[in-house]
């Protein structure tokens, strides 16, 4: 039996981990895996005038000897592969790129040349002169007071006043707006409400409508800037006439049983409400110091040892990236053709990044124990369930999935790396603002 090894072009490879070992294989091998295959293929294989197990293997070598063969060969050679690897005590990263090779003239051998990238030796990482900040913040009574504020400014109302409108107040218009005394698309509309000051309407807009009282009109030259996102009117001026209908004032809800009821307090105890309240907010406020602690660590982890990072490797998380970034892209309603390819190179600092810090990270757990601890992982599904109304429920639907423990068990591992780090250098604390944390995403 005749085969040939399809070939295609080198990947890319970091040439300090590239190596390259010769490998051979013997048709023999290849012909004896290859008969193994066709008996086995024959008990099950459908040919039309044949019941299944009973096609002559003369017709089961005719319609499938050239694949049976090629996957004897890719067998036969990649256990050949794996035992020269094992031998050589070889940590291949990513997949190898396999080539006939030309030079091998061994009677009933095949020859191939096996080009492959190795994981990097680490460092031993000395953190003793690496300055790391901790991040801090305090929960005050007065932070509390701004969040229970804003949850009542969700919650507002308007009611009606005969009041002129000013900033803050809500203001239902009819309103039609022309360019050369001609009306223009999205220039017109009945019974609008927005808010004044909220930056819904152009400055101008709200300008001109400040002021009045409900029942009266206005009507008011407006220029639209050049770059406006409407391009029919960008650059130009309109004419708009305004009837305000009705000027709402803003009402707070009072701190009161039905809004703590509101807010999931089954009691509608204020106290209760205020409380809880406090105790998110210290949880929030937690995570979040956590959050840049660990970036931080990870940032000083990546200064203090230098190392090659496999390209192959590289490439792979660039891949799952770019299928994430479509992913995320469909969800927000963006059509994505499943042939369209993104940059790589929009990718491959982020990638590389988390390539970097996997291979650090697993040197460290491996160097120093870290692993985590099936009372770590309990602990992080407990502090997860405790955002959630029926904690005990959510622990045993979380505990239940192999899949989501493994998840948990990395975020826990990667706690007992940054525990270990800060033990080891250099940390000042730093006060990091309440109102910085809660409007910075540190997803």
């Amino acid at each position: 039996m005749t085969t040939e090894i399809e070939t295609t072009s080198a990947p890319t490879m970091t040439p300090s981990l590239t190596r390259t070992i010769e490998l051979a294989v013997t048709t023999a091998q290849i012909d004896a895996a290859a008969e193994k295959r066709l008996q086995k293929m024959a008990k099950t294989v459908k040919v039309d005038g044949f019941r299944p197990g009973k096609v002559p293997m003369a017709k089961v070598k005719q319609m499938y000897s050239n694949q049976a063969g090629w996957e004897a060969l890719n067998d036969q050679i990649g256990e050949a592969f794996a035992t020269r690897a094992d031998a050589d005590k070889l940590r291949v990263a990513g997949m190898p790129n396999i080539v006939p090779n030309e030079k091998h003239t061994v009677e009933g051998e095949l020859g191939f040349s096996a080009t492959f990238e190795v994981y990097p030796e680490i460092a031993a990482v000395d953190l003793k002169d690496v300055a790391i900040e901790q991040a801090q913040c305090a929960v005050t009574e007065a932070d509390v007071t701004r969040t229970v504020d804003v949850l009542r400014q969700q919650r507002v109302t308007y009611q009606a006043t005969a009041k002129k409108a000013a900033k803050d107040d809500q203001v239902t218009i009819d309103f039609d707006g022309s360019i050369d005394g001609v009306l223009f698309a999205g220039g017109s509309a009945k019974d609008y409400a927005f808010v004044l000051g909220q930056g819904r309407m152009l400055p101008e807009f709200e300008t001109a409508i400040e002021g009045l009282s409900a029942q009266e009109s206005s009507t008011f030259d407006l220029p639209f800037p050049a770059d406006y996102h409407g391009k029919d009117v960008a650059g130009k001026t309109a004419s708009f006439t305004v009837t305000v209908k009705e000027v709402g004032v803003a009402q707070l809800p009072e701190l009161n049983t039905e809004f703590a009821k509101a807010l999931g307090v089954v009691d509608g105890d204020v106290t209760k409400m205020v409380a809880d309240i406090k105790v998110n907010l210290e949880r929030e406020i937690a995570q979040r110091t956590k959050s840049i602690t660990k970036n931080n660590v990870m940032d000083a982890l990546l200064t203090a040892v230098s190392f090659d990072v496999p390209s192959s490797l590289v490439n792979n998380d660039i891949e799952r990236l770019q299928t994430n970034a479509k992913e995320d892209l469909r969800a927000r309603g963006i059509p994505v053709d499943d042939k369209m390819t993104l940059p790589t190179d929009i990718f491959k600092d982020r990638a590389e990044r988390r390539v970097r810090l996997g291979l650090l990270i697993a040197e460290l757990v491996k160097a120093n124990d870290l692993r985590a601890t099936p009372e770590q992982v309990q602990a992080q599904v407990s502090t997860i369930a405790q955002a959630y109304e029926d904690p005990q429920g959510f622990i045993r639907w979380y505990m239940s999935d192999a899949n989501r423990l493994a998840e948990v068990e990395a975020v826990a591992m990667e706690d007992n790396v940054v525990t270990w780090a800060l033990s080891k250098a250099k940390v000042t604390a730093k006060e990091v603002a309440f109102e910085e944390l809660m409007n910075q995403n540190n997803g």
